[in-house]
């Protein structure tokens, strides 16, 4: 095989002819018109305190695959539809769940039921990893109410108390 350009990522692999790469817009175009959401939705979802990788979905779960930077964390936030579990599979995750403070190593895990405000911060030197089991009626990253957030994405109203 030869003149073959071939392009593997957490989403998609393209083998083409090297002459036909241009025809890749034409191929994006046809998932458009068809209404299929990989052209806007990817598996691997970079954020400002790391990224999100999307291992696993059905109608009622979703599992991801969580890295928070050194010295990152993630808003104060809460969801009205969602239940999530957390399982530390690197690092030391600190850990905000309504009126009390965890700390959890690695094979420890906390629940956080609807409704629950929470946050997650990794205070380490080394990247935190962590799976994310969600279940719910609904999973929508637009089910994230923010109080708090050092990136500048709080949602208005009132820090939880």
């Amino acid at each position: 095989m030869d003149d073959l350009v071939i392009i593997d990522t957490a989403d998609a692999v393209l083998v083409a002819a090297k002459d036909q790469v241009q025809d890749v817009k034409a191929i994006v175009n046809q998932l458009n018109e068809r209404g299929r959401p990989e052209t806007e939705l990817h598996r691997e979802v970079y954020r400002p305190w790391g990224k999100y990788d999307s291992v696993d979905a059905g109608d009622r779960f979703q599992v991801k695959r969580i890295t928070v930077n050194p010295g990152a964390k993630l808003s104060v936030q809460m969801h009205h539809h969602r239940a999530e579990h957390w399982v530390v599979v690197a690092g030391t995750a600190h850990v905000g769940r309504d009126d009390e403070e965890l700390v959890l190593t690695e094979n420890e895990s906390v629940y956080l039921p609807v409704g629950c405000v929470h946050w997650l911060e990794n205070r380490g030197k080394i990247a935190l990893e962590l799976i994310e089991v969600q279940t719910g009626s609904y999973l929508g990253e637009d089910d994230i109410v923010r109080f708090e957030d050092q990136y500048g994405r709080a949602e208005t109203g009132e820090v939880p108390k």
